[in-house]
């Protein structure tokens, strides 16, 4: 992000509308796809299954759910009022995206009786649908296109549909196909590495690479949560959701703070003296 050529003396709306004019690339809403983004996404995949499961486990489920949508409410719209993309913000949408979509997909099982067979394939095709309307209006789904506005709806409609089917193709391999926890976990790890790995031995798209990846982030995630906080009766190592929770909220503050902090040069760098 480069405000080199920027008026002198501008203010930060000023700002905002040079780059607006002279580089597309300082007005991103997203972070950059690097190897601490993908450590920070996994984090908070495990975040949100250990979190929902304590919370809805550990307090009136009703109470939990309805809160945990008024915080990703919350959390969305903060991202969507932001003039450029900020880690915390961002960061923070995203947690609660993983909170609130693994309780509205526990709901969707445990509640309406939906098989996971059938929920992670109509999450397919929501996902599918949401990726081909994207393309259609925008003529890319590369995440180092999305600035405020349409792109950046587009973009959230595709986290969130990912998200979903992560959740539905975990639990179907852990629960359906009775692989438990810590198997699921390892069957995810392979597959998750598999995008890149075919990216740089077959030149597979760098596109459809990173929504591969980013679907697979949630049951990877989600399964080393269950397999550290579950007790022993069902395959896990007993830990506890709350515990786990802690310290993955932990480490998601320490890196987000990194990343926030990686920030600072580039916006005093714009700033008048």
């Amino acid at each position: 992000m480069s405000y080199a050529n920027a008026p002198v003396g501008a203010d930060e709306g000023a700002l905002e509308r040079h780059a607006a004019l002279t580089g597309p690339a300082a007005v991103l809403k997203v972070p950059e796809v690097t190897a601490l983004f993908w450590a920070v996404k996994l984090l908070t995949t495990a975040l949100g299954e250990s979190t929902s499961d304590y919370l809805v486990n550990g307090f009136n489920p009703y109470l939990a759910v309805a809160g945990c949508f008024l915080a990703f409410a919350a959390a969305l719209a903060l991202q969507f009022r932001s003039r450029r993309y900020v880690p915390w913000v961002y960061w923070l949408a995203v947690t609660m995206v993983a909170v609130f979509g693994t309780m509205a997909a526990d709901v969707l099982h445990v509640v309406l009786g939906v098989s996971y067979v059938l929920s992670s394939a109509g999450f397919a095709v929501v996902l599918a649908a949401v990726l081909w309307a994207w393309w259609r209006v925008e003529g890319t789904l590369s995440v180092h296109s999305i600035t405020r506005g349409r792109p950046e709806v587009f973009y959230w409609a595709a986290v969130c549909a990912a998200f979903a089917l992560g959740t539905a193709a975990g639990d179907l391999l852990a629960y359906t196909a009775g692989l438990g926890f810590l198997g699921a976990g390892i069957v995810f790890a392979l597959l998750f590495a598999a995008p890149g790995a075919a990216r740089a031995a077959f030149g597979l798209n760098g596109v459809a690479a990173f929504w591969v990846a980013y679907v697979l982030t949630r049951p990877l995630g989600a399964s080393f949560a269950d397999w550290t906080g579950k007790g022993p009766e069902v395959g896990g190592l007993g830990w506890g959701d709350g515990p786990v929770s802690a310290v993955l909220l932990a480490l998601i503050v320490v890196l987000v703070g990194y990343l926030q902090y990686l920030q600072r040069p580039r916006r005093e760098r714009i700033l008048p003296a």
